[in-house]
């Protein structure tokens, strides 16, 4: 029995965003402050429930950055992978977050609807304003890695959910102060608290995939398999996995039959590259088979009784 094996690492180069978190999470902070203030002032349970729910956004950030901040940590001798899945775990809380974030705001609604909120005051209006660009600029920040990362997606989402409440909250307290339509409200926010779920529906689905070790969306496994079956020398494979590091590596290990192997690592090396550079797998882990013994026939349930 003559194998041989192959380990190759092409790890993506993942931009840095700790700034944007670190001035994402001052933002809002300062924000919450604000609008507890004016609450208070204005005497706006509106303003104050609104606190809360940007509140638990600046979780939302948090819990991003701790994961970003330990995919970047190095493996170790029991932790063989690092940290880097913490960024798929994040990105499925994030998702939950903003479920219940769209469960609070429908049930809040629906409560508009029998019990119609008093007009907003130009001051709730104001501050709800100000919500709009701080959250704007602070979903402006991630969103370069909102398609490629679901970790800085999950962020992003917060952003732009927080961005949209506040503007429902601008629109309606104008429709309502200017034209007495009380019911706007509530109907404004159940159509942002669908919008929300539209957009988080996608990030928690992807997120859950990850998390159970299926294979990344976007990468087709049938066509990597196709890939792999072409190239020169090899007759079959068996025992091939694919499936997601973090939110942005992606690994793969399989077993090729080739029953005149390379002599070199010239061969994997360039297989391993191929693979970065067409399907995006950072982490490819190959052995090499003759496929003339029990044990390779046994593995590969191809071979003649």
């Amino acid at each position: 029995m003559n194998r041989e094996s192959h380990h190759d690492h092409h790890h993506h180069a993942t931009p840095d965003y700790n700034r944007a978190f670190a001035v994402g999470v001052a933002l809002n902070i300062i924000f919450v402050v604000v609008e507890v203030t004016y609450g208070v002032i204005a005497d706006s349970l509106a303003l104050i429930t609104d606190a809360g729910h940007n509140l638990s956004d600046v979780m939302g950030l948090l819990l991003a950055w701790g994961a970003s901040y330990l995919a970047g940590k190095q493996p170790s001798l029991r932790r063989t992978y690092g940290y880097s899945r913490a960024t798929i775990l994040a990105s499925m809380f994030s998702g939950l977050l903003l479920l219940a974030a769209v469960v609070v705001i429908s049930w809040e609604a629906f409560g508009r609807f029998s019990e119609p909120v008093q007009p907003a005051g130009r001051t709730i209006m104001m501050v709800a304003g100000i919500g709009v660009i701080i959250n704007s600029v602070t979903a402006w920040f991630f969103v370069s890695g909102k398609d490629n990362d679901l970790n800085i997606r999950g962020a992003y989402l917060h952003m732009a959910a927080d961005a949209l409440v506040s503007l429902g909250v601008v629109i309606s307290g104008f429709v309502i102060w200017k034209f007495g339509l009380n019911w706007f409200d509530p109907l404004s926010s159940l159509l942002i608290a669908g919008v929300i779920f539209w957009s988080t529906w996608g990030l928690l689905r992807d997120s859950l995939n990850l998390s159970i070790d299926a294979v990344p969306r976007g990468l087709d496994p049938e066509k990597v398999r196709d890939w792999l079956a072409a190239q020169p020398g090899v007759v079959g494979m068996h025992d091939l996995h694919i499936w997601p590091m973090s939110t942005t590596d992606t690994a793969l290990t399989v077993h090729l039959l080739m029953p005149q192997p390379p002599a070199g690592d010239e061969f994997l090396h360039d297989l391993a590259k191929q693979l970065h550079e067409r399907f995006g797998i950072s982490h490819a882990t190959f052995q090499i088979e003759r496929g003339d013994d029990d044990v390779t026939c046994l593995q590969s349930h191809n071979c003649a009784d």
